[in-house]
């Protein structure tokens, strides 16, 4: 015996679903911002060797900042990497909800079917 879909999303606690977007929808731009910004900085960053190099100044110099940037770079990547896991933490309880609320339907559909079955049979 099928379940409908409009019966399975109305069981959906959409309440829940609601009140948890607007979290998920600021996360996901923030992480939007983040790419771009840091698609920004890489230009930034790609550019600057060739300054630099024109730049009379030491071997050492130079290496202390490349460091310094790469050093930059993996924090802005560590941010979002950090960013990512939290809203990918986010998305998994969500969809932890969605997946009780199946089963819960799945349970009451089996019931309904025992049901349906042993009315038949009497």
């Amino acid at each position: 015996m099928a379940i409908s879909w409009i019966t399975a999303l109305k069981l959906v606690p959409w309440g829940d679903v609601i009140e948890a977007t607007p979290q998920v929808l600021k996360a996901a731009k923030g992480l939007l911002r983040k790419k771009e910004a840091a698609a920004e900085a890489a230009a930034t960053a790609a550019a600057e060797p060739a300054a630099r190099l024109a730049t009379p100044s030491t071997a050492g110099e130079q290496a202390l900042q490349l460091i310094q940037t790469l050093e930059a770079r993996i924090r802005q990547l560590e941010q979002g990497q950090q960013q990512s896991a939290e809203l990918i933490q986010q998305l998994a309880e969500q969809n932890a909800q969605v997946i009780r609320t199946v089963d819960l339907l799945r349970t009451g559909a089996q019931r309904l079917a025992w049901v349906c079955g042993g009315l038949r049979w009497s």
